[in-house]
C-alpha cells in the first residue's frame, strides 16, 4: 500500500500554483455524465489501514498463482525460473540513471548495457542490427509491418493465420489510423502449419508476410519457403517470436531468410508479473534497412581520447528530433526489462540458452507423450519446441476451468483465444517449461483423465 503523504496545505498550495481552487476544478473538461455522482457504487466507505490490508490479503488467497500449483500455461507469456543474480545485479546504483539516456557523458552505464543487449538480441535472431527496445512484442509486430511499408513503398501486410490472435489485433486496430490493408484469417487446426495456403496469398501488393515462429500452436513453420516466396514478389518476411528460449534449439529466423524479426523477451529474466510490463525485441538482417528501424538504437564510439564509448546512435529517426516525420512514436526503451534480459542472457551464455532449451523440449516430449495415452485426448503437432496443442473431445474451456479449481492450471484453451470459432473449441494449447516437473506433468495427465471420463 502506497503512503502518500501530502497535506491539506500542500494541496492547496499546488492547486494555487495551476489557478485551481478545488481539486474538481480539474476535471471540468471532462463531461458532466461521464463524472461520478458520489462515491463509487458498491465500494464501502473509509476503513482502517489494518482493516484494508486484511481484506486485501483475503482477496489475494482466492488467486491460484503460477508457483503454487502444476502450471501448463503459454501461448506468448511463459514461466521460467529467473535466478536471484538477476534481481540483485539490476537493482545495483550504477543502473540508477535516467531511463533515456541523451546525454552520453552521464549515462555510459545505461548506454553500454543497451548496447550489450542489441548485441544479444542481434545474435539470438540472426540478424546484423537490433534496437533497444520495444514496449512488447505485440506493438514489436506492428512497428515491424509499418516499416515493411515504408521500405517497399506498398501497403498491404499478409498474416499468417497461425499469428497470436492478440498480435493480429493490435496491427489491425493500427492499421485504422495508417490506412494500411491488413489480411489476416483464422488458424487450420491440422498438424503442420498451412505454408501453401499462406504463399498463395502473397501478391505484387504485398509489403510483408508476417509469421509466427513457432506458432500460435505451438507448430514450427518452415520459414526458408516463406522467405522465397516472398522475396520472389518483393515483399518482406517478417518473423515473430513469442518464446526467444526455443532460439537456443531451432535455427534463428534471420537464418532462415526473414528480413525483420520482432518478438517477446519476456521469458528471458522478466518472469510473468502478472502480465506486464514485458519486453519487445525487434531486429533486421540487412544493415541497409537500419535507417527505417524504429525506436532507440545505440552505437560504439570512441572518445577524444580514444577510449571507448557508447551514444545514441541515428537519433535523426526518432520522434524527439523529427516530430510526426519520425520512424515511429515509441518512446521508451523499456530500460529495466531490457537490463533484467540483458543480464539473464549474459548468465545464461550460448551453452546456458541451449543447455536450457535442450531441458525444456525434454520435458514437452515427455508431457505430449504422457498426454497422448489419456483415453479422448489427441496430440496435433508433428512439430514443437515447449508448448503444442491436444483436442480433448470436450469443451477445453469448462475442463480448464474444472482443473483450476482441482489446484491444475492446465493451459490455455483456443476457445479462450479464438471465441469466435467453434471448431477450435475442444483444444488446449500446453506449455512446459524447466519449472515443470515430471510429477506436475503426471498430475495433469490424471486430472485430464477423470475430467474426461
Amino acid at each position: 500500500m502506497r503512503y502518500l503523504p501530502l497535506t491539506d496545505t500542500d494541496r492547496s498550495e499546488m492547486l494555487a500554483k495551476v489557478g485551481a481552487s478545488t481539486i474538481d476544478d480539474l476535471f471540468v473538461d471532462v463531461p458532466e455524465e461521464a463524472r461520478l455522482d458520489g462515491p463509487i457504487h458498491g465500494l464501502p466507505m473509509h476503513a482502517s489501514e489494518m482493516a484494508v490490508e486484511r481484506h486485501m490479503r483475503l482477496l489475494s488467497k482466492k488467486n491460484l498463482a503460477a508457483a503454487d500449483a502444476p502450471f501448463f500455461l503459454g501461448a506468448g507469456a511463459y514461466r521460467h525460473h529467473v535466478p536471484a543474480s538477476v534481481d540483485h545485479i539490476i537493482q545495483r546504483g550504477e543502473f540508477l540513471t535516467a531511463y533515456t539516456p541523451y546525454q552520453p557523458e552521464i549515462a555510459q552505464g545505461t548506454l553500454q548495457m543497451l548496447f550489450e543487449f542489441q548485441t544479444q538480441v542481434a545474435k539470438l535472431y540472426g540478424c546484423a542490427v537490433a534496437n533497444a527496445s520495444m514496449y512488447d512484442g505485440s506493438t514489436a509486430c506492428w512497428e515491424a509491418v509499418a516499416m515493411a511499408t515504408r521500405v517497399t513503398r506498398r501497403n498491404k501486410a499478409v498474416l499468417s493465420g497461425a499469428l497470436h490472435p492478440h498480435y493480429t489485433e493490435v496491427v489491425k486496430t493500427m492499421a485504422k489510423f495508417t490506412g494500411d490493408t491488413i489480411a489476416d484469417s483464422s488458424p487450420s487446426i491440422q498438424p503442420s502449419p498451412d505454408n501453401v495456403g499462406l504463399i498463395a496469398r502473397i501478391d505484387e501488393d504485398t509489403a510483408c508476410v508476417v509469421v509466427q515462429y513457432p506458432d500460435i500452436l505451438g507448430r514450427i513453420p518452415d520459414l526458408t519457403e516463406i522467405a522465397e516466396a516472398a522475396h520472389a514478389k518483393g515483399a518482406l518476411l517478417v518473423a515473430v517470436n513469442t518464446e526467444p528460449v526455443a532460439l537456443g534449439a531451432i535455427k534463428s529466423p534471420g537464418e532462415l531468410g526473414a528480413d525483420i524479426v520482432v518478438g517477446e523477451g519476456q521469458a528471458i529474466g522478466v518472469g510473468l508479473q502478472f502480465g506486464g510490463p514485458f519486453l519487445g525485441l525487434f531486429a533486421v538482417r540487412d544493415p541497409k534497412h537500419v535507417r527505417q528501424m524504429p525506436g532507440r538504437l545505440c552505437g560504439e564510439t570512441v572518445d577524444a581520447e580514444g577510449k571507448r564509448g557508447f551514444v545514441l546512435t541515428l537519433s535523426t529517426r526518432e520522434q524527439h528530433i523529427r516530430r510526426e516525420k519520425a520512424t515511429s512514436n515509441i518512446c521508451t526503451n523499456s530500460g529495466l526489462c531490457a537490463l533484467a534480459f540483458s543480464v539473464h542472457m549474459t548468465l545464461l551464455g550460448e551453452k546456458g540458452l541451449r543447455r536450457l532449451a535442450a531441458e525444456n523440449h525434454r520435458l514437452a516430449c515427455i508431457a505430449a507423450d504422457r498426454l497422448a495415452r489419456v483415453p479422448g485426448v489427441t496430440v496435433l503437432n508433428e512439430l514443437f519446441f515447449n508448448e503444442f496443442t491436444i483436442r480433448i473431445e470436450a469443451d477445453a474451456r469448462q475442463v480448464v476451468r474444472d482443473l483450476a479449481d482441482q489446484g491444475v492450471l492446465a493451459g490455455v484453451s483456443l476457445g479462450r483465444l479464438y471465441p469466435q470459432v467453434e471448431e477450435f473449441s475442444d483444444s488446449l494449447l500446453v506449455a512446459v517449461t524447466e519449472t515443470t516437473s515430471e510429477e506436475d506433468i503426471e498430475t495433469l495427465a490424471v486430472a485430464l483423465e477423470e475430467a474426461l471420463s
